[in-house]
């Protein structure tokens, strides 16, 4: 199980960054990807890049599968003892799938009425970024007793991905065995230690 330290809100030079080098499953697209996760009193704040030579943005509809896409995930459970968790996917497009569940089985995709996450994307010539917050008073609506602390963790998975892109390609920070076949895999998320 790989591990990482949420650091306070600070400058993203400042945050560490973990890299997504795992493959769910093989490909032979020249893509790579990392995120930095923050936080601070109110929210935590997700940067997320990937070094992508073809970007595919068709989606903008709330309903479509934003996986399709050239897309950026982070999946978390709040709680660490608890397999419920958000899977939050942007694509390049800033359209967002969210979902909460403990796995496919049980996950339910929420739509709220206004966006409460809000990316920040930028492009450069290699690629793409997108940051945003997760409002704490978005995740206690689930989890109540959410308050990051110096020493709490949380359970989390950081993903890049584009079912169509020119190249499709699945990439993870934690691995997940390839006969999984999917993203939704709590219990190969890592662990993620406030300080």
């Amino acid at each position: 199980m790989n591990e990482y330290t949420i650091v306070r809100r600070t400058d993203w030079a400042q945050v560490p960054v973990l890299k997504m080098e795992g493959q769910l499953w093989p490909s032979k697209a020249d893509v790579s990807a990392q995120a930095q996760i923050c936080y601070d009193d109110t929210a935590l704040y997700v940067r997320l890049e990937a070094k992508e030579a073809n970007i595919r943005k068709e989606h903008t509809d709330p309903l479509a599968e934003i996986c399709e896409d050239s897309c950026l995930e982070f999946f978390f459970c709040p709680m660490a003892a608890d397999d419920r968790y958000f899977n939050i996917e942007f694509n390049a497009n800033g359209a967002c799938y969210l979902g909460f569940g403990a796995g496919l089985p049980t996950l339910h995709r929420l739509i709220p009425e206004q966006a409460f996450i809000k990316p920040n994307i930028t492009f450069t010539d290699v690629g793409w970024a997108l940051e945003y917050a997760i409002p704490y008073d978005f995740v206690r609506i689930f989890f109540p007793g959410f308050s990051p602390a110096p020493g709490q963790t949380i359970r989390a998975n950081c993903y890049k991905c584009g079912d169509m892109t020119p190249i499709p390609h699945w990439l993870c920070w934690d691995p997940i065995p390839e006969e999984r076949g999917t993203f939704h895999c709590p219990e190969y998320f890592g662990l993620m230690r406030f300080v």
